[in-house]
C-alpha cells in the first residue's frame, strides 16, 4: 500500500526577537550603571551642536581643502614624517631588545626548576621582579615618559625613541609572556628536560609554533608607535606631530589635512606589513 507523504513547511521565522525583553533589561542596567561615568566626565556632546560651535567647526573644517601642496611644504612633510617612522622603529627596538631578555625571564614554561612541579624560590622571585618590572614599564604611558625626557635630553626625538622604548617594552614583555605561557608546552619541556638551554628551548621549541601571533602583534605594536610618535610630537618630541601641533594653534587646517593624509598612509603601510608578514609566516 502506497502511503502519503505530508510535506510540513518550514516553520515561519518569528518576527522579533524572543529574547527582546532580556535584551532590552540588560541594556537597561548597563545604562544605569554608565551613567554616573558620563556624570563624572562631564559628557555634553549637544554643545557641538550650539550655534558658535557649528560656526567654529565649519570654519576650521572648510579650511581644510585643498591640502597644501607646495613644494617646500611637502619636502617638509615627507622629512618629519620620516623621522616619524625612525622615532616609532627606534623605539621598538629598544622595546625588543628589552622585552625579550625580560619575557625569557618571567615565562613559566621556560623554567627548568618548574618542570618537577613546583619552581624553586629563586626563580619564582625573580619572575614576581620582572612582572612588577613590566607592570611598572607600561603603567606609564608613553606620553608621561616623553615629558620627562624632553626636560633631561632636550626638545626632538630622543625623547620619543626612549618614551616609546620604555612603554612598549612593558607591553610587549607582557603579552610576549601570555602568547609563549598559552602555547603548547610539551616540545619545549621535552628539550629542557633533555639538557637543553632556556634560550635554545625558546628557539626550538616555543617560537616556532608562536612565531606568527608574536610577529603580528610585534607588527601591530610598530603601527601603535608611529601614531604615539605623533602624539609626542606634540609636547616637543619632535616629527610630524610637532609640525602638526604648530599647525593647529595657527588654525591651518589645509596644512593639517596634509599631514593627516601622510599620516593616513603611514599607518595602511603598517597594515600591509603586518598583513604579508603573517602571510610569510603561514
Amino acid at each position: 500500500m502506497n502511503a502519503t507523504l505530508a510535506v510540513r513547511a518550514p516553520d515561519r521565522a518569528p518576527d522579533r526577537d524572543p529574547a527582546w525583553q532580556g535584551r532590552l533589561g540588560l541594556i537597561l542596567v548597563v545604562g544605569v550603571l554608565l551613567w554616573p561615568l558620563f556624570v563624572a566626565t562631564e559628557f555634553k556632546p549637544w554643545v557641538l551642536l550650539d550655534d558658535r560651535s557649528r560656526q567654529v567647526t565649519a570654519g576650521f573644517l572648510a579650511s581644510f581643502l585643498p591640502p597644501a601642496h607646495t613644494p617646500d611644504f611637502l619636502w617638509l612633510v615627507a622629512q618629519q614624517a620620516w623621522r616619524t617612522v625612525a622615532m616609532a622603529t627606534a623605539g621598538m627596538t629598544l622595546a625588543l631588545l628589552a622585552a625579550v631578555p625580560l619575557t625569557l625571564l618571567s615565562t613559566r614554561v621556560l623554567s627548568i626548576s618548574a618542570l618537577s612541579g613546583r619552581m624553586a624560590a629563586g626563580p619564582f622571585w625573580l619572575r614576581q621582579a620582572v612582572r612588577a618590572a613590566l607592570v611598572v614599564l607600561r603603567s606609564v604611558p608613553e606620553l608621561v615618559w616623553a615629558l620627562i625626557f624632553v626636560r633631561v635630553v632636550g626638545l626632538g626625538p630622543t625623547a620619543g625613541v626612549l618614551a616609546i622604548a620604555l612603554t612598549y617594552a612593558g607591553m610587549l614583555g607582557k603579552v610576549y609572556g601570555e602568547i609563549l605561557e598559552s602555547g603548547e608546552a610539551h616540545a619545549t619541556q621535552a628539550l629542557l628536560r633533555n639538557g637543553s638551554s632556556r634560550l635554545q628551548a625558546f628557539l626550538f621549541g616555543l617560537l616556532p609554533q608562536n612565531a606568527a601571533e608574536l610577529t603580528s602583534y610585534t607588527v601591530y605594536r610598530w603601527e601603535c608607535a608611529i601614531r604615539s610618535s605623533v602624539v609626542l610630537g606634540f609636547v616637543g618630541a619632535g616629527g610630524l606631530g610637532q609640525l602638526m601641533d604648530g599647525s593647529m594653534k595657527m588654525f591651518n587646517g589645509a596644512e593639517v589635512m596634509t599631514m593627516l593624509l601622510v599620516f593616513m598612509a603611514l599607518v595602511a603601510l603598517a597594515d600591509r606589513v603586518s598583513a604579508g608578514l603573517r602571510r610569510a609566516l603561514g
